[in-house]
Order: structure tokens, then C-alpha cells, then sequence
């Protein structure tokens, strides 16, 4: 792939994520003999709207991370385009899974009457940009953001099973899934040839995810 297709490519994601509805390669995950809303109170459907919502601006931003993180490894073209191109190729595939969680969040959000966080494109961009940031620095410094990201979305995601409604079926096994693919993509990371990040960094990282969540929360 050469630069400019690079850079269309990216723009293309982008595009998808924010305007186009994604569509899964893989069946949503639930428990069909529960899947019954009805069950849920007012209150209930509207808590699982507000964090499902948080999930799916996760989502948004893991398809920013993969893609300018890919990016970053493509550009500049040089000596070692070979591992830069694997490392890109490598990213994408998991951006692709990350596209399942995208449509699985987003078609719960609709199911429950909840609508989308208005400042997804601010989400985005901000998540683009620290991907280009994490992919300039190299190779394992870059696996090391996955690394690091995965780990906090695993933990937040297992902060969203304890909250979910005991009936919200639906969303808890999405979520479930949702946190059992995460834990996986650290572990490829990791087995990739990851590089701890420093502790500050890893700090920062989780207050700026606790910024978007809290907003997201809401709207």
C-alpha cells in the first residue's frame, strides 16, 4: 500500500465509523430465551442506554486507534516497510474485530431506544490522534498502546458487567464477549512484541478515558 492509499484508506474508516451503520461479520451475541426488554423498568432501559453508549464511543475510538496506528506504520516508507506493512496488516485485522463490537453496541443502543453520544466525532479525532502519536514511536511502543488499552477497556468493561440490570440479558452477554475478545487482542499484543508503557503514560491514558466516559455517560 503505498502513502496515498495509506492516507485514503484511513479517511475511508473514518468516514464508516462515524456516518455509515456497521454491519458484523460475526452474530450479535445474546440469550435468546431472555432477550424479552419488556422485563426492564424505565429506569433500567435507560441506565443500559447510558452505558451502552460508553461502549460503543469505545468502539468509535478503537477504530481511530487501529487506523492511525496503522497509518503511523506505513508512513514514511522506508527500509523496513516489510515489518512496517505486517505490523499495519496487524492492526487492521484487529480493527476489523473491533468492527463486530462496533455493530453489536450500536444495534443494542437502537434496541433500546437510546441514541449514539453526539460528540463521536470529537471522540474520534482525539483517538486519532493518539494513535498516530502511539505509532510514531514504533513498533513496540505501538503494540504496547494496544497492550495498555485493552487492559483498561477489559477492566471498565468488567465495571459495566456489575452494573447492567440483572435482566438485561441482551447487553450483558455483549458485553461479556465483548470483554473476552479485548483480553485476547492484549495477548496478541503482548505476544507480538509489546513494550510496557511508563507509568505516567499508562496514567494519563486512563484519565483521559475517564473524561470520555463520564461525558459519554451523558451525552
Amino acid at each position: 500500500m503505498s502513502a496515498s492509499d495509506a492516507l485514503i484508506h484511513a479517511a475511508d474508516s473514518a468516514l464508516r465509523t462515524l456516518f455509515v451503520k456497521p454491519h458484523a461479520s460475526q452474530p450479535c451475541p445474546t440469550v435468546p430465551e431472555h432477550h424479552d426488554d419488556a422485563a426492564l423498568t424505565p429506569e433500567e432501559r435507560h441506565l443500559s442506554g447510558a452505558l451502552m453508549r460508553v461502549n460503543h464511543v469505545g468502539e468509535v475510538c478503537a477504530q481511530a486507534l487501529y487506523t492511525a496506528q496503522a497509518l503511523a506504520a506505513r508512513w514514511p516508507v522506508g527500509p523496513k516497510r516489510g515489518a512496517s506493512e505486517a505490523l499495519a496488516a496487524r492492526l487492521e485485522a484487529a480493527g476489523r474485530e473491533e468492527t463486530d463490537h462496533l455493530a453489536w453496541t450500536q444495534a443494542r443502543l437502537e434496541e433500546l431506544g437510546a441514541g449514539p453520544s453526539l460528540l463521536n466525532p470529537l471522540w474520534y479525532a482525539g483517538a486519532f490522534g493518539l494513535g498516530l502519536v502511539a505509532g510514531a514511536l514504533g513498533r513496540g511502543a505501538s503494540l504496547g498502546f494496544v497492550v495498555e488499552t485493552e487492559r483498561q477497556v477489559e477492566a471498565h468493561l468488567a465495571s459495566h458487567m456489575d452494573r447492567l440490570p440483572a435482566q438485561d440479558h441482551a447487553s450483558r452477554a455483549i458485553v461479556a464477549q465483548m470483554k473476552e475478545d479485548e483480553a485476547r487482542h492484549a495477548r496478541d499484543a503482548q505476544q507480538a512484541g509489546a513494550t510496557e508503557l511508563p507509568l505516567p503514560v499508562r496514567g494519563a491514558m486512563r484519565a483521559m478515558a475517564k473524561v470520555m466516559t463520564t461525558v459519554a455517560h451523558r451525552i
